[in-house]
């Protein structure tokens, strides 16, 4: 397989590249896309285009793209609710609609000039295939009638001819069904994704970082064609203007080919790590692969497993027709080297947008915590604890958002980490998810192995276990102020808490925990019992070391606002 004539690699691996935050992709797509009115905000008669899979690691980064490339947006999930922390949020509409349900999605399509279909079901389990495969029938029928123009799909890239692992054939038999529903379509077929947060580069980057010295299985010699996820997002951006009788997929790459091997040493490079050992193998199965990667990288075993078998396969592109219809950019597709410097420089100064972990764990609850008191949904059982912290409001509450990944959980490191193993063993997803962000917290971001359910900023954080557990389960971490006197906005951060000046910056504060269980037959009551007496130990540990945690930051605090004048939340 021989790739396609490219732009010269060698200038794009150590060209300087864009600043953290570049400008966005519509900025090269001069002529293709609709591009804002004077008030910089999508005019009312640009195109609508509608997005599924906006809560993954592509959606929620395509969408501010589309915005700023002048197209109005309507935002599909399941649960609209959990988008309300987007930062653009506002910006767009928002439906509520399942892809599976043909009236729903239906109904979210109406109207829409270009549908993303940005959905896929890796990791899931056994039975993906199926569920992608009748996903993808009910959205094309939905689109089709609806009156949909375009629809662009991301796929992945798999060589011809052979026979595909299980989640590259799923992904190539939704591109068929969507290019045969009689909607014109695009197909964009992408390989490994260089991105911070993608699922794919975070693998490569663990296994680098961890491991100086690693036996590896025969595929790290297989050549590879990745490409930077700000190139993606140019090409699905540049694809909802594509001419009506196109209908059919694109190869899309980076400028280089790189053998897994290769991409491990230069990834080792730009971080300034030493060269890596690396042996081949020929013992280690696609399966046995992604235990071992499952063990050193925070990727789970069932996402790590297709991820490992896509790699079992060259993946380098055919052709690159794309170009005749969304250029490459003046500057030409960003390089191997400087895709993985832009990724680290997000990850070291925490400014990453989107994660893999973004996604739910395969057979972890959805399930919204109850609201009434007096559940009728079966028992719940509760441990509800109370302490008055010598620390501010604000203190405490930036101890509290900043819980878990590496700051910990405050009690008993040993036994949290005993928990996380014992999660990753049946499958769950333990402690090494960590968080996107070590300080604020969004809703639906990880936390180890809880989710954000609630953020109430400089009130309440919920989190959902997403660990295996004979039942549901959450824990409630908030702050109460000893004395409220108002309900005003502060004025000195207002986006932060809807608490008064003095009530929000003067000690005392109440941190208050709930741990709350609603069992899932027998096995979920004897859990319950078995685990309860520990609580003391884990909750109560966690209350103690909390409050001198926020002791230390209030002194911090009144330390930095001597300094410095009044700071808000965010000091």
């Amino acid at each position: 397989m021989t790739p396609a004539p490219r732009p010269d690699p060698a200038a794009q691996g150590s060209a300087p590249g864009p600043a953290l935050d570049p400008a966005p992709v519509a900025g090269t797509l001069a002529g293709l896309v609709p591009g804002v009115g004077p008030d910089g905000r999508p005019r009312p008669d640009a195109p609508l285009v509608a997005v599924t899979g906006v809560t993954g690691y592509v959606g929620g980064r395509l969408v501010p793209e589309l915005l700023a490339a002048g197209y109005r947006v309507r935002a599909v999930a399941r649960r609209p609710e959990r988008l309300r922390a987007r930062p653009w949020h506002d910006e767009v509409e928002t439906a509520r609609a399942d892809a599976a349900d043909l009236e729903a999605i239906r109904t979210a399509l109406t109207g829409v000039d270009v549908a993303y279909y940005l959905i896929h079901s890796l990791g899931t389990g056994s039975t993906f295939e199926s569920r992608d495969r009748h996903t993808a029938r009910v959205f094309a029928q939905a689109a089709r009638e609806a009156g949909v123009r375009r629809i662009v799909y991301l796929g992945g890239l798999a060589p011809a001819g052979e026979e595909l692992s299980p989640h590259l054939s799923s992904r190539a038999e939704v591109g068929e069904i969507l290019l045969a529903s009689g909607v014109p379509t695009t197909v964009l077929r992408a390989a490994v994704i260089l991105g911070s947060g993608s699922a794919s580069f975070e693998m490569m980057r663990y296994l680098t970082e961890r491991l100086p010295a690693m036996t590896v299985p025969r595929w790290v010699e297989n050549r590879i064609q990745p490409i930077a996820v700000r190139d993606v997002l140019r090409y699905l951006v540049g694809s909802a203007a594509m001419p009506a009788d196109v209908n059919r997929g694109f190869d899309i790459g980076g400028p280089e080919v790189l053998t897994y091997r290769q991409m491990m040493q230069r990834y080792a490079a730009v971080a300034g790590l030493r060269r890596r050992l690396i042996v081949g193998v020929g013992v280690l199965t696609p399966r046995l692969s992604s235990l071992w990667v499952s063990l050193v990288t925070p990727v789970p075993a069932g996402l790590a497993r297709p991820l490992v078998e896509s790699l079992v396969h060259e993946v380098v592109c055919d052709e690159h027709d794309i170009a005749d219809l969304v250029p490459d950019p003046p500057g030409g597709l960003i390089g191997f080297d400087l895709a993985v410097r832009l990724a680290l420089q997000r990850v070291h100064e925490a400014a990453v947008t989107t994660r893999w972990s973004s996604a739910a764990v395969p057979g972890a609850p959805s399930d919204p915590l109850p609201t009434d008191p007096d559940w009728a949904g079966g028992s719940l059982y509760v441990d509800t604890r109370r302490v008055q912290v010598e620390a501010s409001p604000a203190a405490l509450w930036r101890v509290i958002e900043a819980v878990g990944g590496e700051h910990g959980w405050y009690s008993w490191p040993f036994v949290w980490h005993v928990r996380g193993l014992a999660d990753r063993l049946v499958g769950g997803p333990g402690l090494r998810r960590g968080r996107r962000d070590p300080h604020r917290l969004l809703v639906d971001d990880a936390v180890d192995f809880w989710r954000v359910e609630e953020v109430d900023r400089g009130r309440l954080l919920r989190l959902r276990a997403e660990m295996r557990l004979p039942g549901l389960a959450w824990l409630e971490l908030s702050v109460e102020p000893a004395s409220a006197t108002a309900e005003d906005q502060h004025e000195d951060d207002p986006g932060g808490p809807t608490l008064a000046g003095d009530a929000w910056t003067t000690p005392p504060a109440v941190f208050a925990q709930r741990a709350l269980f609603h069992p899932r037959g027998l096995a979920g009551h004897a859990y319950w019992w078995a685990v309860s007496p520990f609580h003391g130990l884990v909750f109560g540990g966690m209350q103690r070391n909390v409050a001198r945690a926020a002791r230390t930051a209030e002194r911090a605090r009144t330390d930095r606002r001597s300094d410095t004048g009044p700071s808000g939340l965010g000091a």
